[in-house]
């Protein structure tokens, strides 16, 4: 049984249609980089996972089961997500930020909270800054820390909507490292990235988004050494040249 499934996924915003039947399964420890160009449908498609978004038709399935079936704070608790700019509380320290969901979500208490924290801080590389605010921050260490409150969670699947895309070129690296490791814990992850050396490297599969349509899905070497369709060809192509082969 898949961990996640999408099942002919639809939906509008007004007249206009953002995602056109969307269907495809990932299993425990795959780690699926959702690619294309802009207004395809790729972070509509992440935040209908954990429901900030909702479908008009066909169904999202988590361990088998509809997530419509689901409560939804327990869904976010299972399906953490990582946000393009941060979203962390300016006046929290970068503790206080991992910790407020592990006590307001998993009921623990303060000490433990603070411990589980800061082994949390400690596996993103950021044990030294616990008592930092968000603005003593670099950007990449801000992203760190919306990782470390995400993985808290103790979630079955993590998203990520463009975690990079806000950062200096600079800083992007160290995100990035960061979610290798994490992919090679086995942490199941559904990626949307314009990081071609990430989606090369570490993705199982690659799925390519053309006009909320899923245009082309398979393992990165399919997309990027013989495509099935000259959309995808062109796409990655102009992606590379953009941003590099590389990470940073």
């Amino acid at each position: 049984m898949s961990l996640l499934e999408f099942d002919d996924v639809y939906k509008s915003y007004g007249n206009e249609e953002v995602l056109r039947g969307i269907s495809f399964e990932m299993d425990v420890g795959d780690v699926e980089v959702v690619i294309g160009p802009s207004g395809s449908g790729k972070s509509t498609m992440l935040r209908c996972v954990n429901r900030l978004t909702d479908i008009d038709d066909g169904d999202i399935l988590l361990d088998g089961e509809s997530i419509y079936a689901r409560n939804e704070n327990e869904l976010r608790r299972q399906v953490g997500m990582v946000f393009q700019g941060f979203n962390l509380f300016a006046h929290l320290t970068a503790l206080e930020n991992v910790t407020l969901g592990l006590r307001r979500v998993r009921g623990m208490e303060k000490e433990e909270a603070e411990a589980d924290a800061r082994d949390h801080l400690d596996r993103v590389g950021l044990a030294s800054q616990a008592d930092s605010y968000p603005a003593e921050l670099s950007g990449g260490q801000q992203q760190r820390v919306g990782i470390a409150r995400a993985l808290a969670m103790d979630p079955e699947l993590l998203l990520f909507d463009e975690p990079t895309s806000a950062l200096d070129p600079e800083l992007i690296g160290e995100v990035v490292e960061v979610m290798r490791d994490l992919a090679n814990e086995g942490m199941t992850m559904l990626v949307v990235t314009h990081e071609m050396g990430f989606a090369r490297s570490t993705a199982s599969t690659i799925t390519f988004l053309d006009e909320g349509k899923v245009a082309e899905r398979g393992p990165p070497e399919q997309l990027f050494e013989n495509p099935q369709h000259e959309r995808t060809g062109q796409f990655l192509q102009r992606l590379t040249k953009l941003h590099g082969g590389g990470d940073e």
